[in-house]
């Protein structure tokens, strides 16, 4: 059952839920963070359906567990899908979110929307993200009525993490494999490997597709120090800029010089913590803030 089926009868009953994610320390592709959710009393049913945490699990194994979840009328599940772009965008503004609090706010995005939903949620149990302690004080002070149990390797600690993990890996394994390339530089290919900061092919990728004026593709988090080395032989460029944000009502315009890496991006634009990215990302690379601007080299 996804986020848009009909709400079943055991809905109203206490539920526990789990959450899970994917790809936090890939240079390539989205973040995804999963849930599953069932009533507490299906909670045995759930031990012994041979869920596991999704690392352990072969990719054949962690496909076909997760069409059996998806098939099941009693579990519930659903997904955020950070886009690339909005994870550097966020770790690269002026007031900058960094990864543990993206982590945070998506995990509470899925504990509301489920809430919303209308399912009786009573306890979430999480892999931790930080400092545990601090996590679920946090989490508890926003959701009061809601037991909140925070533990490293919570997924192979509980079977209702062990499926939000199958869930969140799945899904971002399926956007990588149907992540659209459609950049207009010549030669661009998909051989990039895991998309691990230490992968040779994903390093190869990396140095095969950046471009000295627009950077990388948009599969790229660009923020990820595994993409600094790369930046040191890109252009340069002179902006005629609109006035800077933080100047004055009064001040004049001018140009600045900035590394096009920084501002090269458009941020995606989330409605609320809600809403959920479409994980099939078409790439483009980064396109020059206001392109009617003249750009002096």
């Amino acid at each position: 059952m996804g986020s848009d089926a009909t709400l079943p009868k055991w809905a109203s009953k206490p539920c526990i839920m789990g959450i899970d994610e994917a790809g936090r320390g890939p240079v390539l592709g989205p973040m995804v963070y999963g849930c599953l959710y069932c009533a507490r009393s299906y909670q045995k049913t759930l031990s012994a359906l041979n869920f596991a945490d999704s690392k352990t699990l072969k990719e054949e194994k962690r496909e076909e567990l997760f069409e059996n979840l998806k098939a099941d009328d009693s579990i519930g599940w659903d997904v955020d899908v950070i886009d690339p772009k909005e994870l550097s965008a966020k770790m690269l503004k002026r007031n900058k979110i960094n990864l543990n609090e993206i982590s945070h706010d998506s995990a509470i995005g899925l504990i509301n929307r489920v809430l919303n939903m209308g399912v009786l949620l009573t306890e979430v149990y999480l892999d931790t993200v930080g400092d545990p302690e601090k996590y679920r004080t946090k989490l508890s002070q926003r959701f009061p009525a809601i037991k909140f149990v925070v533990a490293k390797k919570a997924d192979s600690l509980y079977p209702v993490v062990s499926g939000a993990s199958i869930v969140a890996k799945v899904t971002r394994d399926r956007a990588l494999r149907e992540w659209v390339l459609d950049e207009t530089a010549d030669n661009t290919h998909r051989n990039f490997g895991s998309g691990y900061p230490g992968d040779p092919e994903t390093k190869a990728w990396l140095e095969h597709h950046k471009h000295l004026i627009f950077g990388f593709p948009s599969l790229v988090r660009f923020s990820w120090g595994t993409c600094t080395p790369y930046l040191k032989d890109m252009a340069e460029v002179l902006w005629e800029s609109d006035k800077m944000d933080e100047e004055g009502s009064g001040s004049s315009h001018g140009k600045r010089q900035l590394k096009l890496s920084n501002v090269g991006f458009t941020p995606s634009k989330r409605k609320s913590e809600e809403i959920e990215s479409s994980g099939k990302g078409r790439c483009k690379f980064f396109q020059a803030r206001k392109l009617e601007q003249v750009v002096h080299f």
